[in-house]
């Protein structure tokens, strides 16, 4: 009974899960990238140690080296001497050395193998994953932006209803803005019958004489002949201005 109860538990946990995992897969992309991130820092880690190992027998390898020049040179000077016990006895060192320096050259290739393939294997991995992000970034955008389509086709198709509902009410609402519409221009056209202009032309008069006088007095100061000005036209004089009388 209880592990039937446990069974429907784990059921209804995985359907929510799996509900939740719908409704917002950006989040759980997230995780997996992060989850990512975290698998290549810790083969990385991997990677350093190898990396460390290829370097201790390199420098073995180099100190092996060295010790076989220097017993190569001491069994060759020693054999020359005729020092055949003194020469046997380096010669015997040598060779340990030299098995032990083929040895340390061949697990040195075999490291440096190894750890090119875990680096090109590591690669391959991160290239994959991330170009497979990349397509499941291109699918999210896409289903959201096919809901987001949905999302207004639903609300286009509301609105039509609604708005056809409302016919009625428009249409009193277009009669009432045209009348207002109507009186406001008839308004307007009243207001510019009433304006009296003849204040208006004596000013703009009066500015022009009051310009030319100027010129006059500039061009008096400065010694410069001006020419005629041209006659007033008749209207203006019969508006009655006493400075163009004048």
């Amino acid at each position: 009974m209880f592990q039937r109860l446990s069974n429907l538990f784990r059921g209804f946990l995985s359907l929510f899960i799996k509900d939740l995992e719908r409704r917002s897969p950006e989040a759980l992309l997230e995780l997996e990238q992060e989850n990512l991130r975290k698998q290549i820092a810790q083969f990385n880690q991997g990677l350093i140690a190898h990396a460390g190992m290829s370097e201790r027998l390199m420098g073995q390898i180099r100190k092996l080296e060295s010790d076989e020049r220097e017993l190569r040179a001491k069994t060759t000077a020693h054999l020359r001497a005729n020092n055949r016990n003194a020469a046997g006895q380096y010669a015997l060192r040598l060779q340990t050395i030299q098995r032990e320096l083929a040895e340390n050259r061949s697990q040195l290739e075999q490291a440096e193998t190894t750890y090119h393939n875990l680096v090109k294997s590591r690669d391959v991995a991160i290239t994959t994953a991330r170009a497979k992000i990349d397509r499941l970034k291109g699918a999210i955008n896409s289903m959201r932006m096919n809901q987001a389509m949905a999302e207004m086709h639903e609300m286009a198709s509301g609105m039509i209803s609604e708005i056809g509902g409302a016919g009625d009410t428009l249409n009193r609402l277009e009669e009432m803005v045209e009348e207002e519409r109507a009186n406001s221009a008839g308004r307007a056209r009243i207001a510019k019958d009433t304006v009296d202009m003849t204040e208006v032309n004596i000013k703009s008069q009066e500015m022009e004489i009051l310009a030319d006088q100027a010129l006059a007095d500039f061009a008096a100061k400065e010694g410069i002949i001006l020419g005629e000005a041209p006659a007033q036209a008749p209207e203006t004089r019969v508006m009655g201005n006493p400075l163009t009388e004048g």
